[in-house]
């Protein structure tokens, strides 16, 4: 597929693309891919739950950027989730503070 066609939602993939070319081949067997990996059941499948949080994320286009970025950060583990929802509620709140139509 030329690059131009390549979904934005993809592009974001690059270091997933081994993982999801075994789960596909895998005919996503959860409990394939741990033996394929030699790691548990719950391991795989949290790596899982972390790229459709991936994919997700990319998906929201009209996302804000700032609260793009804190979710990119939560989905990298770089930031803690409880961190993660106060500077997300915290932004919104000044961001309404300052937005006359809030009003």
């Amino acid at each position: 597929m030329p690059i131009e066609l390549v979904p934005d939602w993809m592009a974001g993939l690059e270091e997933d693309a081994v993982f999801i070319k075994k789960f596909i081949l895998a005919s996503g067997s959860l409990k394939e891919m741990a033996a394929q990996y030699q790691v548990t059941y719950p391991t795989v499948r949290l790596r899982l739950d972390r790229l459709i949080q991936k994919i997700k994320l990319s998906e929201d286009t009209a996302a804000d950027p700032y609260i793009a970025t804190i979710k990119r950060l939560v989905v990298s583990e770089k930031l803690d989730f409880d961190t993660a929802k106060l500077l997300i509620s915290a932004y919104k709140a000044s961001k309404d503070a300052q937005d006359p139509k809030a009003l």
